[in-house]
Formats: C-alpha cells, sequence, structure tokens
C-alpha cells in the first residue's frame, strides 16, 4: 500500500487525473470481479485524494497573490505549506 502511495506522488496532477478516469470507467462498466473492484475503488480513492490536495495548494498559493498599488497582481509569494509564509 505504501509502495502504492510513493507512486502517486509521483504523478503529476494530470497523470493522477487521468488514472483517476480510467478506474472510474473500469468501475462502471460492470465488468471487473468483485476483489478488484475493491482494489480499483482503493487506489480511486487514493487518487482522489493525491488530486484534492494538489488542487488545494494550488488555490492557497493563488490566494497569496499580492495586488500593487493599482489593484493589480504585482507579485506571487510561494505558498509554504507547513504555514510559514
Amino acid at each position: 500500500m505504501a509502495e502504492d502511495q510513493s507512486q502517486i506522488s509521483d504523478l503529476s496532477f494530470e497523470q493522477a487525473l487521468r488514472e483517476l478516469e480510467s478506474v472510474v470507467r473500469r468501475l462502471e462498466s460492470g465488468d471487473v470481479p468483485l476483489d478488484e473492484s475493491i482494489d480499483l475503488y482503493e487506489r480511486g480513492e487514493q487518487l482522489r485524494k493525491a488530486c484534492q490536495a494538489r488542487l488545494d495548494t494550488a488555490q492557497a498559493r493563488i490566494e497569496k497573490i499580492v495586488a500593487g498599488a493599482d489593484g493589480k497582481p504585482a507579485r506571487t509569494e510561494p505558498f509554504d505549506a507547513d504555514g510559514n509564509a
């Protein structure tokens, strides 16, 4: 299981999303045996969590855009996931 998680963390957001879509298609097809369906569901949940975490990080980075005096974005600040920004 830890090996699966490290493999997911190596995927880009787009790769993880494509794999998640593939898992969903396979599950929706109804042609997968029960044991494999359970494994696919677990993999899909791991992929969903990874994608959501990346989206949350991206949103936090976007929210850190600092506006200039004219109200337009002047620069961005790197997001520190530990809250030390």
